[in-house]
C-alpha cells in the first residue's frame, strides 16, 4: 500500500464514529446489528464450577454441549472477562519496581501489587460465557421462534442460559472494549445522562 493510500485510510478512520469504528450499527432489544457481519444475538451461559464435579459429571457436561453444537451449526462461542483485568497494571508496577532505586518507593510499589493480587483473587471466577448466533437472511417472522428453539435446546441440556437484552449487550461491549465493569446503566449516547428534556 502506497504512502498516500495509507494516509487517506488514516484520515478516513479519524472521521469514523465510534460505532462505525467498532462495526456496530445498532443495538436492538435482542441483538447487535453490525456493518457487514450480520445481526448478532447473544445467549449468556452461567458457568458451572467444574472443579467440584466428578469426572463423569464433567464428561456429561461436555456431551451436553456437544449435543447443542451438533443441533445448531451456526453457534459461535465466546469467553469474556466479566470483571476488570489488572494484568497491565501489574506489569507496569513490576517494571517500575525493577527500575526504582529508592527502597521506600519500591516497598510502596510492592504493596500496590499485593493489593491488586488480592483484588484479582477475589474476582477469580469472573468469566462470562456467551453463545452467539449470526442472523443473516432470516425473515423477521422466523427470528423469535428460531431463537426460542435454541434457548430451549440449551435449557434442555441443563445449561443456565439467558438471551442477552439491550442492557446486557451494552455491558458486554463496555467490558470487551474498555474493561468497564463499574457502570450499572450504560448510555446509548455519550453524555445522555446530562440532557434535560424540555417540559
Amino acid at each position: 500500500m502506497s504512502r498516500e493510500k495509507r494516509k487517506a485510510k488514516k484520515e478516513a478512520e479519524k472521521r469514523l464514529s465510534t460505532r462505525q469504528f467498532i462495526g456496530a450499527k445498532e443495538i436492538t432489544d435482542y441483538s447487535l446489528v453490525t456493518y457487514g457481519q450480520g445481526e448478532l444475538v447473544y445467549f449468556i451461559v452461567k458457568p458451572t464450577n467444574i472443579s467440584v464435579l466428578s469426572e463423569s459429571s464433567v464428561g456429561a457436561r461436555i456431551y451436553a454441549l456437544m449435543t447443542v453444537l451438533k443441533g445448531v451449526a451456526e453457534i459461535e462461542m465466546l469467553c469474556l472477562n466479566s470483571r476488570e483485568s489488572f494484568e497491565d497494571n501489574k506489569r507496569f508496577l513490576k517494571s517500575q519496581m525493577e527500575q526504582e532505586e529508592n527502597p521506600v518507593i519500591r516497598r510502596l510499589l510492592e504493596q500496590d501489587q499485593t493489593h491488586l493480587d488480592r483484588i484479582q483473587v477475589q474476582m477469580a471466577t469472573a468469566r462470562e460465557f456467551l453463545i452467539m448466533l449470526r442472523l443473516k437472511d432470516e425473515k423477521e417472522s422466523d427470528i423469535f421462534p428460531y431463537l426460542s428453539r435454541i434457548e430451549k435446546s440449551l435449557k434442555e441440556q441443563s445449561f443456565s442460559v439467558k438471551r442477552a437484552d439491550k442492557e446486557d449487550i451494552k455491558r458486554i461491549l463496555a467490558v470487551y472494549y474498555e474493561q468497564n465493569v463499574t457502570t450499572e446503566k450504560f448510555e446509548d449516547f455519550d453524555g445522555e445522562r446530562w440532557i434535560i428534556p424540555e417540559i
